[in-house]
């Protein structure tokens, strides 16, 4: 009987690209959703923020509670590569740990039961043999690991390094590999996507990347995220808005916009350029903008967030995300004087009043409108309700459109389609297909 796996990946899209590869290098074990009855439980954890740790190590000892006898618990990922010691002597449930420089040898790591900790990260490439979750269209392509920025909050370089790209070459033989078994649909990822290349001398590296995918048969649709305004340039944006494989999609997180803060967190551009590249950004055809907002930076003034909340309703963004200000003790803003939790708790209610204001005017603006969109599968409402996802979107971040008229068509799960969107129902579209594409 072959044995049974259960992988939990926790953290963004780029840990699940790590995850992926480990579950290719595991193939031999059957994938089960029941921890109780796995003979390997893999943990790959995230460290960035307070929210996030506790979330791993509430995992960890949960699945150690309920798992088996005699089975093996794997803890990989950030979280240990940022506590190494301290997580190995204080967490004796655990058999095995990993950081995030083996991920490609975690079947060896396994059958050797012993805990390895490599100094260098892993970049996931054209040989990793990954077993793609989510889907059958759609795949993350992690373009570069590390990042070069010093931001006051951010605790990444300590344990990810300095950015290292992949190369050109690497991700075209990836991306088309992966069309060549059915995906059609990807999404370019790495800690600071805008600064791809520039550690190999490529001063446009993104544009270069687009031009490169744009040139492999079978990729229908494709996006980028997380840029960085002072690596963000205007022949960027251009690049992206003129590719007919591209979406006009820019995930741009700012996490503030007031000048003061912005030099306090090190962000390198302040308030007017920032501007600048989102007016621009802005004034593409049919442009979709993401970002995020950080509340309750040490120093942020009543000024300063009545500033960011100013903006934020003005711009009128798609979509932003709010974080809770986390304090991390390898970072620069440890040690400056924090803003009291209750009134970053008071803030964080505001600006997600306003976020859920400004995404209500963004699925506004796509009523009566005739779309493409990918059919995903049946909804959270109703076996009979599906759920699509407009192409302008990204998968598991920008919500979905309900297709409550299929207007007789064949349903093809993973397919395009042309829909159109009829109403809007709480914070949910609802559409009609039209026809398939």
């Amino acid at each position: 009987m072959s044995k049974k796996l259960h992988l939990v990946s926790l953290g963004c899209t780029k840990n699940l690209v790590d995850s992926e590869v480990m579950l290719g290098r595991l193939r031999e074990y059957e994938i089960t959703n029941d921890s109780t009855s796995a003979d390997v439980i893999i943990v790959n954890t995230c460290g960035f923020i307070d929210a996030a740790k506790e979330e791993s190590i509430s995992t960890i000892l949960n699945l150690h509670e309920e798992r088996k006898e005699d089975s093996l618990l794997v803890v990989s990922g950030c979280l240990t590569e940022r506590y190494q010691e301290e997580l190995q002597r204080d967490l004796p449930e655990v058999d095995i740990f990993t950081g995030v420089g083996d991920y490609e040898k975690i079947d060896k790591i396994i059958a050797e039961k012993r805990s390895v900790f490599s100094p260098s990260v892993y970049l996931a490439n054209e040989n990793s043999d990954r077993i793609i979750t989510g889907s059958n269209t759609h795949a993350y392509i992690k373009i570069a690991e590390g990042c070069n920025q010093s931001c006051s909050f951010c605790a990444i370089p300590s344990f990810k390094g300095k950015l290292h790209s992949r190369t050109l070459e690497s991700i075209r033989k990836e991306v088309s590999a992966l069309v060549a078994k059915g995906f059609y649909e990807f999404s370019f990822i790495s800690q600071d996507s805008s600064s791809f290349g520039r550690d190999m001398g490529l001063k446009d590296g993104l544009v270069e990347l687009i031009k490169t995918v744009e040139e492999i048969d079978g990729v229908k649709v494709a996006r980028i995220l997380y840029l960085y305004p002072s690596t963000t340039t205007f022949k960027l944006i251009d690049a992206i808005a003129d590719s007919k494989v591209f979406e006009t999609y820019y995930d741009m997180p700012i996490q503030q916009i007031d000048d003061g803060i912005l030099k306090l967190m090190r962000r390198g551009f302040g308030e007017k350029k920032t501007i600048e590249l989102l007016e621009y950004m802005k004034s593409k055809k049919d442009a979709f903008i993401r970002t995020s907002i950080i509340a309750g930076h040490p120093g942020e003034s009543d000024e300063a967030f009545e500033r960011v909340c100013d903006f934020m309703r003005e711009f009128q963004f798609d979509r932003f995300n709010v974080f809770f200000y986390s304090n991390e003790e390898t970072t620069p803003a440890f040690t400056m004087k924090p803003v009291e939790e209750e009134v970053i708790e008071e803030r964080i209610e505001v600006l997600e009043a306003i976020a859920k204001e400004t995404t209500k005017a963004s699925l506004e603006k796509m009523l009566n409108k005739t779309i493409t969109v990918i059919l995903e599968g049946e909804s959270d409402e109703h076996e009979y309700i599906l759920s699509s996802r407009p192409t302008l979107w990204a998968k598991d971040i920008d919500g979905d459109i309900l297709i409550n008229d299929t207007s007789d068509l064949e349903i093809v799960f993973g397919a395009l389609y042309e829909a159109k969107v009829t109403q809007l129902a709480g914070d949910r579209l609802l559409g009609t297909l039209v026809k398939a594409l």
